[in-house]
C-alpha cells in the first residue's frame, strides 16, 4: 500500500545551500554595505512580499502497511501488542512505527480458493466441511469472505459476504476433472482484494490446492510459442525433441508466472496461506514438488504459512481402512484450520511512513522484529514493491 504524506518547506530555506562559498561571502559584504546606507536614511515600509517568494517544496512519504502475525511457542495468538512492541527496518534503516491495528478492531477480508481439478478430488468433501466450519469460527460480523474455484480458469463463486453466505457457497462448490490454472486464480483473487477490500483491512488468501499449474494463460502461451517455433523451422520435427522444448518453455513460463503472482500478492498487501491435500505424496514427481514450492514461496514472502499435512489414503480397495483414514484426515485438517485461525487472531497491521526515495517498481526489503519476548514467533511480509 502506498499513500503519500506531504511535508512543506519554504523555498528560501532550501536554496542557500546550493550557492558557492565565494558568492555567499560577496553577498554578505554587499548586504552589509546596503544596511549601512539604509541606516542613515528615513525608514520606509517593507515592500509587500512578491508572489512566489515563499513557494512550497513538497516532499512525499509512503505509508507502508506490514501484516504481522505473532504467536507464542504453542501456536497461540499473542494479543494486546502496541507499536512500541515492534521494530521495523527498511533496507537496514530503522523506521518509526506510526500505528498498529489488531484483529479485534481491523476487519478481515479473506479469499478462500478451492482447487476443483481432478488432482484434489479424493479429498474434496471433508475439505469443504472443515473450511466452512473454519469460516464460521474465525469470522466476526464485520469480516467478509470471497470464494473462488481453481480450475481451467478462476471462477468467482461468491463475492464479499458474511460468514453464513460464504459457508453456503463453499458447500455448493463441486469438483471437476479439468485442468488447473493455479497462477491465474491466485493472481485474480489478489487483484479482487486489492480493488474491493476496504482500505486498512487485513487481507488474506487461503488456498486449498497442490499448487500445480498446467493451464494458466502464460503457460499456454509459452507452449504454443514453443510448438510454433519448432514446426516453422522443422518440416517433420522429432516428437521427443518437440516435447523437450515444450517442457523447457513451460518451466520458464512457470517461473515467470510465479514472480508475477508474488508481485500481485505484495501489491495487494495480502498474506498467503495454503493447505496441500496431496500431503507427503507431493514428492513423487517434479511437477508436484514445484507446486508445493509455489505455495511455500508465496506464504513465506507475504508472512503466511504453507501447511503440508500428512494425509492418509482414502481411495484404496479396503473400505474399512478408507473410513478410518477419512476420520484421521478430518482431524488433521481441523487442527490445521485451528492453527490458521489462531494466526489470524494474532494478526496485526504495522504501519509506518517511508521517506526514502526509491524508483518505481523497486522491491524494498523489510525486517520486522519484536522488541521483547524472544520466545514468541513472528511472521511478516519480507518486502514491498514501490508504487510512486
Amino acid at each position: 500500500m502506498c499513500i503519500n504524506r506531504l511535508y512543506n518547506f519554504p523555498a528560501h530555506l532550501t536554496t542557500m545551500k546550493a550557492l558557492p562559498l565565494k558568492i555567499l561571502v560577496s553577498f554578505g559584504i554587499l548586504t552589509g554595505l546596503i544596511s549601512a546606507i539604509s541606516s542613515a536614511q528615513t525608514a520606509t515600509p517593507t515592500p509587500a512580499k512578491q508572489a512566489g517568494e515563499d513557494d512550497e517544496i513538497k516532499i512525499e512519504s509512503r505509508l507502508v502497511v506490514v501484516p504481522v502475525a505473532v504467536t507464542d511457542a504453542n501456536g497461540n495468538p499473542v494479543l494486546g501488542l502496541t507499536k512500541k512492541d515492534f521494530a521495523v527496518s527498511e533496507e537496514g534503516k530503522r523506521q518509526e512505527v506510526d500505528n498498529v491495528g489488531n484483529a479485534d478492531t481491523v476487519p478481515l477480508e479473506i479469499a478462500l480458493l478451492f482447487d476443483v481439478s481432478a488432482s484434489t478430488d479424493a479429498m474434496f468433501k471433508f475439505q469443504q466441511e472443515t473450511a466452512a466450519k473454519f469460516l464460521q469460527d474465525v469470522m466476526k460480523p464485520i469480516d467478509r469472505a470471497t470464494i473462488f474455484t481453481i480450475g481451467q480458469k478462476p471462477i468467482l463463486v461468491q463475492g464479499r459476504e458474511e460468514a453464513a453466505k460464504a459457508m453456503d457457497a463453499v458447500r455448493n462448490v463441486t469438483p471437476t476433472k479439468g485442468a488447473t490454472a493455479f497462477f491465474d486464480s491466485v493472481r485474480t483473487a489478489a487483484d479482487f482484494l486489492r480493488i474491493n477490500a476496504p482500505q486498512g483491512s487485513r487481507r488474506v488468501i487461503v488456498v486449498i490446492s497442490d499448487g500445480e499449474d498446467n493451464f494458466s494463460e502464460g503457460i499456454q502461451r509459452a507452449q504454443r510459442n514453443a510448438e510454433r517455433k519448432v514446426v516453422d523451422n522443422t518440416p517433420d520435427p522429432e516428437y521427443k525433441r518437440l516435447n523437450q522444448l515444450i517442457m523447457r518453455a513451460q518451466d520458464t513460463a512457470k517461473n515467470s508466472e510465479r514472480a508475477k503472482v508474488l508481485k500481485g500478492l505484495q501489491d495487494a498487501d495480502v498474506v498467503h496461506y495454503s493447505i496441500n491435500p496431496a500431503g507427503s505424496s507431493y514428492t513423487l514427481n517434479k511437477i508436484s514438488v514445484f507446486g508445493q514450492e509455489n505455495m511455500q514461496r508465496f506464504s513465506q514472502e507475504t508472512g503466511g504459512t504453507a501447511f503440508l499435512p500428512k494425509f492418509l489414503p482414502i481411495d484404496t480397495k479396503d473400505e474399512l481402512a478408507n473410513s478410518g483414514n477419512m476420520k484421521k484426515n478430518a482431524a488433521t485438517l481441523e487442527q490445521i484450520f485451528k492453527q490458521l485461525a489462531n494466526e489470524l487472531r494474532a494478526q496485526y497491521l504495522v504501519q509506518y511512513y517511508s521517506e526514502t526515495e526509491y524508483p518505481e517498481g523497486r522491491f524494498v526489503k523489510l525486517d520486522v522484529k519484536l522488541q521483547l519476548a524472544a520466545s514468541n514467533r513472528l511472521r511478516a511480509r519480507q518486502g514491498y514493491y514501490v508504487k510512486n
